[in-house]
């Protein structure tokens, strides 16, 4: 496929937000339009890419003072989790990401979508569809006032946690290899955020969520489960990574999974490591489909938040991905599935 026949890529998960938050930029917009050196994505990279929208991630970081990078550089069989966040400093930060996000757009360089009728229509425009997404709602009080003003604001989906514990559930450590089977499922307040969700159409997201919480989710939920990117534990044995019955109980409610870019969860060896070929990303996917058929699979690329394989190197990099799966012989409309339209249709279940 040429540049000229671009086919549009709406990702799943992104951390952008979280590194024009941490770039002290005073003027963020500049950075993210203009383009700059480092990084995933940018407005002319995005271009590029064809790169059309995706879920914008607030991600409340570590405390600083904790001096723990949020993913440990070097696999481990007996990683424990991050310690807890407080909610004042998620608070600070989420509004702080948030507020990046309405710059952004009323800056023009992409449009908040509360709908998948406003994603179809941001596309049509050549605007970059983003949906407003939480991971880890720290920010969230157990009584549930916060997320009725981020949604309002135009919050539309959410992963109940980050891989640290919260009020509502835990999270999964980064251990290789490991079970996501870690700890203990949701609290009572994350079985009232899960069915708030349903009842205001918020998407949940079950990536770097344990397997009792997994569990809770799809006891409690009557909406698709959806990962947005996580891969195929029986390649990669993390425990961010999908097992069989957790595919089969995505698969079975009509969700999707996106796939993710890092490396450390692509490779049998469970290490970050930029040496990494595109083709171990085509043989999750591959997997994927086996496990979720043609509607389950979709991309969700942590730009922003991860090591991605050097051959992709930034959002400029998707159509490297694109052509990979043509050259193993994925036809056009198994592809524009992968890239955009699975995500569509399970928007159009979820937040409407």
């Amino acid at each position: 496929m040429t540049d000229t026949d671009l086919i549009p890529v709406f990702d799943g998960h992104n951390d952008t937000l979280l590194r024009l938050y941490q770039s002290k930029e005073a003027d963020v917009e500049k950075l993210f339009i203009e383009g700059t050196p480092g990084g995933h994505i940018d407005l002319p990279r995005a271009r590029k890419g064809g790169f059309a929208g995706g879920m914008f991630a607030i991600f409340p970081p570590p405390v600083e003072k904790s001096k723990r990078s949020a993913v440990p550089p070097a696999p481990s069989d007996n990683e424990p989790l991050p310690p807890e966040l407080p909610q004042a400093e998620a608070i600070t930060s989420t509004i702080g990401m948030a507020s990046i996000l309405f710059r952004l757009e009323r800056a023009g360089a992409l449009t908040v979508c509360r709908s998948a009728g406003d994603v179809r229509n941001a596309m049509a425009k050549g605007s970059i569809a983003a949906v407003f997404h939480i991971e880890g709602v720290e920010a969230i009080d157990p009584g549930l006032a916060m997320l009725d003003v981020l949604y309002a604001a135009g919050l539309r989906s959410l992963g109940i946690v980050w891989s640290r514990p919260n009020a509502f559930g835990n999270g999964v450590p980064f251990r290789f290899p490991s079970s996501p089977d870690t700890g203990p499922g949701l609290t009572d307040a994350g079985k009232a955020l899960v069915k708030a969700c349903n009842q205001l159409r918020i998407m949940i997201d079950l990536s770097h969520l344990n397997e009792k919480g997994f569990r809770d989710v799809a006891e409690l939920s009557d909406a698709p489960l959806v990962a947005t990117h996580s891969n195929v534990h029986a390649i990669c044995g993390h425990s961010r990574n999908l097992t069989d019955w957790q595919l089969g109980a995505i698969r079975e409610s009509g969700g999707v999974v996106g796939l993710n870019f890092a490396t450390g969860f692509l490779r049998e060896d469970g290490r970050m490591n930029a040496d990494t070929s595109i083709d171990i990303m085509v043989r999750h996917i591959d997997s994927l489909l086996q496990a979720l058929g043609e509607d389950g699979v979709g991309l969700g690329s942590d730009f922003d938040g991860a090591m991605i394989p050097a051959p992709i190197g930034d959002v400029a990099g998707l159509p490297k991905l694109i052509d990979a799966l043509a050259a193993r012989g994925f036809g056009r409309a198994l592809i524009e599935k992968i890239a955009y339209k699975n995500w569509l249709s399970v928007l159009e279940r979820t937040i409407g």
